[in-house]
């Protein structure tokens, strides 16, 4: 093969071909569309509609709905264009400049302009910027960014390249095969930027799902109510637009949205000051659901750096510790490495003070290298090594592996400092003698423990999928408190979709796991009906990030993992995961509280309406009434109890509970308004009467709902209460226009007083009754 590279003509012909190493980004979403999705809606259309109706018939006090609904679409374009602009800085390539060969010369050029069967050169520390194949010499590369194995990879001529990697040491020359779009990284990225608009919580699924069926019997009401008011009843148009509209928003939740959404800001602003940082709202909610937490080894369980666990001399060696020490202390002082272990090795030597340099006739240093495994120092007659001990003791390492056989099975890695009395520096003879042993570890984080007791106590099973060896992994995860860590699988082993399904109820420690291996270990679980949450710091952690209901990311791992993930931990300390789940439980747990009140308006509007058009009278109520009703026994309520702590387990079922514990409220205020209309009739009130008297029973019967879901009370709960009574009674009489309250009369008052006293003894046998039978 000819390795002058490609000509000026053979290079343009490649662009015209679309084979240039420039990745288009097919999945980006433009703005209008993000603004489009969330303003074009189905119940948006239908707030518009109502709001015409509304200023046609000049009943402009009946538009104060409209600020939620503003609000809420305000803030859900928001939210999607803040988490487009975490993808569009996510890149996986961090390579601007790359040397080329074309027409027979080297050139830098831009990584972007590279087309396909371009031969490039590679040096330590150059990334790979699209796959490739070696055409010339030979590299060691550090593929860890994609499949999480820290160990370097010799690569010689024929070998594949992948691009995202990079060149640890060594230079070659290769051939690109796949660029831009058809590359590894390029194809990695693009399934990381993926958007899945169904990532919608558990609660929100929940809230959409009952806004469907809303959807089926809303539009056909609307039209019967409308043409039995005005054609039937023979009310003007303004009063059969505004019973009609009444009817139809009392129907929607639209202020639950609202507060769902401000409940968790509040919780984002919160975990932000405990350097926990959102992408996603919605994840709050997915994180206190999980049941499965799988982590990674380093960086999640571990700290990235390496520490000293211990050093001692070998119990085959003559030397005595004070002595070693000695060996130990002028090695590292006149070893040249800055690689992560001689800088750990440093810091446990200045620590105990004894690091010094006494060596003197150092002839030669040898600096660690992949290839070899050791580094060394030369002298005249002998030589000192640091390195793997299989590699650096060679046939002698037979002799002393049980002086540290126990400390690789706990995970540990070991050192061993060697003596020779090799003169030949360019080839050491191998068969040297043990000194003593330089235990190293990534130091398990602080709070891991303690994390992981946490989850176990919560009924969180924990699952750690790595790409290094899974006889390690378990030793980490037993040190860091991790239950079943025992139990651990190669990954290679298991091939199809059956042996995943298996494994993943059987072990608790993955090994040698690749990304996509990740990817459909989390979906495995899936599939087994857990709720998933995936922690990583690299690259190759993206794609099972993607596949989980919650990622989470260490601020200290890769730009990539952090962009994408859900939740970020930006001091990388583990321990704020349980302030996470805690917050995510308080939060679900008062909005789920908060959701019963909304739901009462919504059952009692729709049963209501059926009600109304079955029997052909006015529905009784305005939309301007109903407001206030919202405001201060639904909305300003809802709001404040969803501050309260509430760290109890979130119930399953959310929309079943919300229904079953609305439904007695509901019937309560409908059977209580039904006696007000026949009674209206019975004394002949006017409508207004009906109107306002029908106001004031919603209003005893949403204090009755508010006070039992807020048992037991104390002073905030009943504080809430009390400024909430106090709110709608000055409301009605400062702004009763606004709220279309009229003054009712002697019989009115009357009637409210018997309904009210009436309606506590209704409320408790429907909720008896409906848990008799929907238990």
């Amino acid at each position: 093969m000819s390795l002058k590279g490609l000509t000026s003509l053979e290079v343009e012909e490649r662009i015209r071909q679309g084979k240039i190493n420039k990745n288009i980004d097919e999945t980006d979403r433009p703005v209008w569309e993000i603004v489009k999705r969330n303003t074009f809606t189905f119940f948006n259309l239908i707030f518009a509609v109502i709001a015409i109706l509304i200023s046609l018939v000049q009943a402009w006090n009946q538009l104060i709905f409209l600020p939620i609904i503003v609000i809420n679409t305000i803030v859900g374009i928001y939210q999607e264009i803040k988490a487009k602009r975490y993808l569009d800085q996510m890149t996986l390539l961090h390579a601007p400049q790359s040397t080329v060969i074309r027409n027979g010369k080297q050139e830098k050029i831009a990584s972007d302009d590279l087309v396909e069967e371009d031969i490039i050169i590679l040096k330590t520390g150059n990334q790979i910027v699209a796959d490739a194949r070696i055409v010339e010499g030979s590299i060691f590369v550090n593929e860890s960014l994609l499949t999480g194995e820290a160990d370097e990879i010799e690569k010689n001529v024929d070998d594949k390249l992948l691009s995202g990697s990079f060149v640890v040491s060594g230079e070659a020359k290769v051939i690109l095969e796949k660029v831009g779009k058809d590359s590894y990284i390029s194809k990695l990225t693009e399934q990381a930027k993926l958007v899945s608009h169904g990532e919608d919580s558990e609660m929100l699924r929940a809230l959409n799902k009952l806004l469907k069926w809303v959807s089926f019997i809303i539009l056909p009401i609307a039209v019967i109510l409308f043409t039995q008011n005005y054609f039937v009843n023979h009310n003007t148009l303004q009063t059969s637009v505004v019973a009609m509209v009444a009817a139809v928003i009392g129907m929607i939740p639209e202020g639950l949205y609202l507060l769902t959404t401000i409940a968790l800001t509040l919780s984002s602003v919160k975990l932000a000051r405990n350097q926990v940082l959102l992408h996603n709202m919605k994840s709050i909610e997915s994180l206190a659901r999980v049941d499965v937490l799988c982590v990674d080894k380093t960086g999640t369980i571990t700290e990235p750096r390496m520490s000293v666990e211990q050093v001692f001399v070998s119990p085959s060696s003559e030397m005595n510790e004070q002595k070693f020490m000695g060996v130990l202390s002028n090695y590292i002082s006149a070893n040249t490495d800055d690689n992560d272990t001689m800088k750990a090795i440093r810091e446990f030597m200045l620590a105990k003070g004894d690091l010094q340099n006494q060596m003197t006739g150092v002839k030669k240093i040898i600096p660690f290298s992949s290839k070899v495994k050791y580094s060394a120092v030369c002298f005249e007659n002998e030589s000192y090594l640091l390195g793997a001990p299989e590699i650096v003791l060679g046939k002698n390492y037979e002799k002393i592996s049980s002086e540290i056989n126990h400390l690789l099975k706990e995970g540990f890695r070991v050192l061993v400092l060697a003596r020779t009395e090799e003169k030949n520096y360019e080839q050491l003879n191998l068969g040297t003698q043990a000194l003593g042993y330089v235990v190293l570890a990534n130091p398990i984080r602080e709070n891991a423990r303690k994390t992981f007791n946490y989850f176990a106590q919560q009924g969180v099973n924990i699952k750690v999928i790595s790409g290094d060896n899974p006889q390690t992994v378990s030793a980490v995860a037993k040190r860091a408190g991790i239950m079943g860590a025992e139990h651990f699988i190669d990954a290679n082993l298991l091939k199809t979709e059956e042996d995943l399904d298996q494994a993943i109820e059987s072990y608790t420690v993955f090994g040698r796991v690749t990304p996509d291996q990740k990817r459909r270990l989390v979906q495995a679980l899936k599939r087994k009906g857990h709720t998933v949450a995936m922690t990583g710091d690299g690259v190759n952690d993206i794609l099972a990030m993607k596949s989980a209901d919650c990622s989470i990311a260490m601020a200290s791992g890769s730009d990539a993992a952090t962009q994408v993930a859900q939740v970020v931990l930006l001091d990388s300390d583990f321990g704020h995961m349980t302030q996470v789940v805690t917050e995510g439980r308080r939060v679900v747990n008062n909005v789920q509280r908060s959701a019963i009140l909304f739901l009462v308006k919504n059952l009692f509007s729709i049963i209501l309406a059926i009600i109304s058009a079955i029997f052909v009278f006015t529905y009784p109520l305005q939309a301007s009434q109903l407001s206030l009703i919202s405001l201060f026994t639904i909305g300003i309520p809802g709001f404040l109890l969803s501050l309260e702590e509430n760290d109890k387990r979130i119930e399953k079922d959310f929309i079943k509970n919300v229904i079953l514990k609305a439904l007695p409220a509901s019937l309560t205020e409908i059977t209580a308004v039904l006696g007000v209309v026949i009674a209206g009739a019975a004394f002949k009130l006017t409508a207004s009467e009906i109107s306002t008297s029908a106001v004031i029973l919603l209003a005893v019967v949403g204090f009755m709902i508010l006070t039992k879901i807020s048992a037991p009370l104390n002073r905030f709960k009943m504080g809430i209460i009390i400024f909430n009574i106090v709110g709608i009674i000055l409301s009605g009489f400062i702004f009763n226009s606004l709220f279309s309250i009229s003054k009712i009369s002697l019989d009115s008052f009357v009637l409210v007083a018997l309904l009210s006293l009436f309606s506590e003894s209704l409320f408790r046998n429907f909720d008896s009754l409906l848990k008799k039978y929907f238990k």
